[in-house]
């Protein structure tokens, strides 16, 4: 798939804590590129019906998120747009995918983060507008927002009974924000980790 010759639009500035300090630096505040993760978007009046079509969960209002099955989710960020994110072997199928009338592709190009720990809400009050506590997880929302003046698309959950939030914004401003988030995340006692630390 084309994600074999993709670069992460943080790669060359993501340097990641020893092993062995990524345990505790996910406990207090965790930062993790996962933009090599395969992704796709699509929007238009012909999108559900499309999405359906090729066996995939449609989550049923805007602004929410269903998992897959093996790996990945379905983010519906409005009526007929949505973004899917998961292996290779789910989303080569939707890329290759015959287009139906009214689907029409989204070029998704994003830096994606994942953010999580105990300390997690204090960055958060530094940098987004959004209050993330009160949201119901069960609901699965999606927030489409501000942190540090990037608009961001975010998924908030829990991973290893600590809060998280899955974080897309455009590429061109990756180096920014995670230059921003790690700094803050560095300053609550936590650091730049592999993703696999949040599993």
């Amino acid at each position: 798939m084309i994600s074999a010759l993709a670069v992460s639009p943080v790669a060359e500035i993501a340097t990641l804590l020893a092993p062995a300090d990524q345990p505790a630096a996910v406990a207090r505040l965790g930062l993790a590129d996962v933009s090599l993760t395969a992704r796709h978007g699509c929007k238009g009046p012909g999108t559900v019906a499309w999405l359906q079509g090729l066996g995939l969960p449609i989550p049923p209002q805007p602004n929410s998120w269903l998992p897959l099955d093996g790996g990945g989710r379905i983010a519906r960020l409005g009526f007929t747009e949505f973004l899917i994110e998961g292996p290779d072997a789910l989303i080569a199928p939707l890329v290759s995918a015959p287009r139906a009338a009214g689907v029409y592709p989204v070029l998704r190009q994003d830096a994606a983060l994942i953010l999580g720990g105990a300390r997690l809400d204090e960055l958060l009050r530094q940098t987004c507008n959004v209050n993330f506590r009160p949201l119901e997880l069960a609901a699965r929302p999606v927030v489409l927002t501000s942190m540090v003046g990037v608009g961001v698309t975010v998924i908030p959950e829990l991973r290893n009974g600590q809060p998280a939030v899955r974080i897309w914004c455009d590429g061109t401003y990756g180096h920014y924000l995670w230059e921003t988030l790690l700094g803050i995340a560095v300053e609550l006692g936590g650091g730049a980790v592999a993703p696999h630390s949040f599993n």
